[in-house]
């Protein structure tokens, strides 16, 4: 079972370029984050054509995720829990059913940016980093509940999160942003060590792997990138994974997403 992971930045803008993907690397399931589209509005027909069933959690011109499969998809259900109040679409859960089942959360995760603190330096209340790491620890504890189902569970997605510094090209222009602040590092650093194993790096070490590039200032033809879409797999899921990678050359074509896609293959 093909996973991927896949900022499109605006299903409007990038729908011809999705389908030339998924044509291309035919993953089983995609994963999309940002399709800045209503569930009305999303053209569901042109993956459909393509074998796929279409789940959407939209909103206008905002945000939104989806869950493309070509698999069966059970138990669809939208938005994370633990705050009722909440009306942005940052999250989608499926279990998608090959040779075995496995729970599918598709994410993204708030900017955070700009970054405010209060006088104690405690995240400013009502801000955007102190939602971005109030959603985290809502993540957190949903994340122990699918771990104690002890059942394969992938979350997967723009996490908008630089893990370490050898996650972007250049750390030193990051250090105080929402992205690599070491409150939000050490959120992410919680849910991993729930028992999460963090898909690429389980397989791939080093510096100079990106996943997202500015549209700004030649960043990409200068290669001046972070990794911030992640795939974390829970122990059962982890037992399973085969193969992982970045499909980089998909932002080298006509109107790219700012981001590529991240997959991981599974004996599932």
């Amino acid at each position: 079972m093909k996973i991927a992971t896949f900022n499109i930045n605006g299903i409007k803008a990038r729908h011809q370029a999705l389908v030339d993907w998924l044509k291309e690397a035919e993953p089983d399931v995609a994963l999309l984050q940002e399709i800045k589209s209503v569930d009305e509005a999303f053209p569901r027909e042109l993956f459909e054509e393509l074998g796929y069933q279409v789940e959407t959690h939209g909103q206008k011109s905002f945000n939104g995720v989806a869950i493309l499969s070509k698999l069966p998809l059970e138990d669809v259900t939208r938005g994370l829990p633990g705050d009722d109040s909440d009306e942005q679409a940052r999250w989608i859960e499926a279990t998608v059913v090959g040779v075995r089942a496995v729970r599918l959360c598709g994410l993204y995760l708030p900017n955070g940016n700009p970054v405010e603190f209060d006088d104690t330096g405690a995240p400013l209340e009502g801000g955007k980093y102190a939602y971005k790491l109030n959603w985290m620890a809502r993540m957190k504890a949903r994340a122990e509940e699918l771990l104690a189902t002890e059942e394969p569970v992938v979350m997967a997605g723009d996490y908008n999160i630089i893990p370490q510094d050898e996650d972007a090209a250049k750390p030193e222009a990051w250090r105080g942003d929402a992205l690599a602040l070491p409150q939000s590092r050490a959120a992410f650093r919680e849910i991993l060590n729930l028992g999460f194993t963090e898909a690429f790096r389980a397989r791939v070490q080093g510096p100079g792997h990106y996943s997202f590039w500015d549209y700004q200032a030649g960043a990409w033809q200068k290669n001046n990138g972070i990794r911030i879409d992640h795939l974390l797999l829970s122990p059962q899921a982890a037992d399973l994974m085969r193969e992982v990678g970045i499909d980089k050359e998909t932002r080298g074509r006509d109107k790219p997403s700012d981001h590529v896609p991240v997959w991981i293959e599974l004996d599932a």
